[in-house]
């Protein structure tokens, strides 16, 4: 299968997983979030959906270059887990925030998430450095969103 057309199944893939995510967060935003008290720094919701598209897309073609690129064997499982961990979290993270109004347990989710993150990134940096660095912008924003989730956390006890 041809570079491209695992990049395009990849983001395809990775933005239907992140649309699930926008799906819960919808059902919350106009009814509990709209309500809570907002750490400073808290962007407009209008800037989530863009973000987390362009997220998703270099997401997706990480793992599609991993996929391409790296030789069979030990360090590309290996990648490939810890790639898979994070999403987990990823789409977790979601469901416990906006879904369940934990806001404490979604913060243990999200620090997991930066994590598995950071992991993954140094497992894909050997196997295609470009694969890694299309995770940097991707930590960048967890680690905010983290900062976001604290603040919600602490602001609405």
């Amino acid at each position: 299968m041809p570079l491209w057309l695992k990049i395009v199944l990849c983001i395809v893939a990775a933005e239907i997983l992140g649309g699930l995510g926008g799906y819960i967060t919808a059902s919350s935003i106009g009814s509990w979030y709209v309500n809570l008290e907002r750490p400073p720094g808290t962007p407009p919701n209008a800037v989530f959906g863009p973000v987390w598209s362009a997220l998703y897309a270099m997401i997706g073609t990480s793992l599609a270059l991993i996929w391409h690129r790296a030789p069979a064997g030990p360090a590309k499982r290996g990648a490939l887990v810890a790639f898979f961990i994070q999403l987990a979290l990823n789409l977790a993270w979601t469901p416990v925030f906006f879904g369940a109004h934990q806001l404490a347990a979604a913060l243990v989710v999200i620090v997991l998430m930066i994590l598995a993150i950071v992991v993954t990134i140094v497992r894909f940096r050997p196997l295609d450095p470009l694969a890694a660095g299309l995770l940097v912008p991707y930590l960048l924003w967890v680690c905010y969103a983290t900062y976001l989730n604290a603040g919600f956390m602490v602001l609405n006890r």
